[in-house]
């Protein structure tokens, strides 16, 4: 056998391997079956009947085009669907339903979001660290005002910011994008929570920053939906992925062997898409 179709095989043989493992030792956090999200007033069915689960540690990305329902599937996850939208099958967190009544205790507690747009997600009137700090106000009660304090800055250096004490003191125009994203990801996890969203958190920034975000994401070790229409990002970062298309769900799959052996023709076309040297 030639070395190289050698050195594939082990690969696939060993990658599959871990997956199966992780799959065996990891518990489902997150389990939504057959999700539907209508818009009742113009008789429109934007997500049709998914199923997929989250499991404990992994990083699942949901990748498609623009209006395939990505964000959408997101914000009904954290309980931020539109309020004219029906949510229609279950999404369950640790066995526990979320609808018809979203739990109050849940978002921004053990689900956390890390938006795109970082810039209109961040109050331009006050300070950043304000802003990280009422994230964490909220829903720990115990530390004083200058423990608290303490805590944000540290979140800030976990985060990668160089100068923790001037990043609290700016205002959101007054750093980078890089830092926005950065400052945005440290709200998310100040409360240490089991599951983060992140809605194309890497799309506005350049190549640089965002590599630096997309290693900074992995070494949280956290379980992360990833969701992007970037599949050189997905290569990068995910265990499995998600492709939707025009709400539906088309294909499940590991990373290696979804870009390797693609089932659906979408994907393969996705693929065929990306630009090459």
């Amino acid at each position: 056998m030639p070395i190289g179709k050698f050195l594939s095989c082990t690969i696939s043989f060993n990658y599959t391997l871990a997956t199966m493992v992780l799959q065996f030792m990891s518990e489902n956090i997150l389990e939504i079956k057959n999700l539907e999200i209508y818009f009742p007033q113009n008789d429109f069915l934007a997500v049709k009947g998914i199923s997929f689960e989250i499991r404990e540690g992994e990083i699942l990305a949901l990748v498609g085009e623009s209006g395939s329902g990505k964000s959408l599937t997101a914000s009904s996850i954290i309980g931020l669907a539109p309020e004219t939208a029906e949510i229609r099958g279950s999404i369950s967190y640790r066995g526990e339903n979320l609808y018809p009544e979203y739990p109050l205790g849940l978002r921004g507690k053990k689900i956390a979001l890390i938006p795109q747009d970082t810039l209109s997600s961040l109050n331009p009137v006050f300070k950043v660290g304000e802003q990280v700090y009422e994230a964490l106000d909220i829903w720990d009660k115990k530390l004083s005002k200058a423990e608290k304090k303490a805590k944000v800055l540290e979140t800030f250096s976990k985060t990668g910011i160089a100068d923790p004490e001037r990043c609290y003191n700016a205002y959101p125009h007054e750093i980078s994008g890089g830092m926005r994203q950065r400052a945005m990801i440290a709200m998310a996890i100040i409360n240490e929570p089991d599951i983060l969203i992140a809605d194309e958190a890497t799309t506005a920034l350049d190549v640089t920053v965002q590599a630096l975000i997309i290693d900074l994401l992995k070494q949280l070790k956290k379980t992360i939906l990833f969701i992007t229409h970037d599949l050189g990002v997905v290569a990068e970062i995910a265990d499995r992925v998600v492709v939707m298309r025009h709400g539906e769900l088309v294909e499940i799959n590991d990373v290696y062997s979804l870009f390797s052996s693609a089932q659906a023709d979408y994907t393969k076309e996705l693929l065929a898409a990306m630009p090459r040297i």
